[in-house]
């Protein structure tokens, strides 16, 4: 069953990890899709593979960050494709540290990046969605932005704000049937965790009732549930996976 057939998705950081993941399962379901990255090389990657599935894929160099970069870039995707049904908000970053040592530096490259981001490419996509009247937004936010993390104050404020950024958009939205809606994974295997000590990942391992960590295609899984008509419902929600650890 193709449940994203004849739709085209905007996704950022889908070069690799979850964004990677959610742009090969949308495909899979008979999406195209834009694969937005920062890194352009890798997002041909991702965007040559989707395409010798059968989609439409074309990959874009983009700074989430940078507003005019994302206005532009977003024109560019709505002539190319013709319109856009779907966005997923996942590019980030971290820069971890104990606030007494982190730099200001590092407080706002992750704001920028992981809440402004999704604030740039939400605004550019609003007016396309509400001309067509039908549109999904689904922002990858985080467990810890709903329950905190010693050393992760940028990302964990980030990430919170992304979820009220969320709300606040379904609440605007909803009156042209344009839905939005947060999924925050909790420890999910990819290569920003990768640069965790084998202790932490114990630690963390040891608080999820599931015993096990979370593949990109968890995440993957829920992106393609909202973005489907199965959720046609549901707006201004937060899905947790996170196999049990945030209950």
């Amino acid at each position: 069953m193709n449940l994203l057939e004849g739709k085209t998705a905007i996704i950022t950081g889908a070069a690799l990890g979850i964004g990677k993941a959610i742009a090969l399962t949308f495909a899979e379901h008979g999406c195209d899709v834009a694969v937005c990255d920062i890194d352009l090389e890798a997002a041909e990657a991702t965007a040559a593979e989707l395409a010798a599935m059968g989609r439409t894929a074309k990959a874009y160099a983009v700074d989430v960050a940078d507003p005019k970069a994302v206005a532009d870039v977003t024109d560019k995707i709505v002539d190319t494709f013709s319109r856009v049904d779907i966005l997923v908000n996942n590019a980030g970053i971290t820069r971890d540290g104990l606030i007494v040592r982190m730099s200001e530096a590092d407080w706002e490259a992750v704001l920028a990046v992981n809440l402004k981001g999704c604030f740039n490419f939400i605004k550019a996509v609003s007016g396309p969605m509400m001309r067509q009247r039908a549109g999904t937004i689904i922002s990858i936010a985080s467990i810890v932005g709903m329950m905190g993390n010693a050393g992760q104050a940028n990302y964990s404020a980030s990430k919170a704000g992304v979820i009220g950024l969320t709300k606040s958009v379904a609440k605007e939205l909803a009156s042209r049937r344009i839905t939005a809606n947060a999924i925050a994974p909790g420890f999910i295997t990819t290569r920003m965790t990768d640069k965790l000590t084998e202790a932490q990942r114990n630690t963390m391992l040891a608080q999820i009732p599931l015993k096990r960590f979370g593949g990109p295609d968890d995440v993957a899984h829920a992106a393609l549930f909202l973005a489907s008509p199965l959720a046609a419902y549901i707006t201004g929600q937060v899905i947790v996976v996170d196999g049990g650890m945030l209950m």
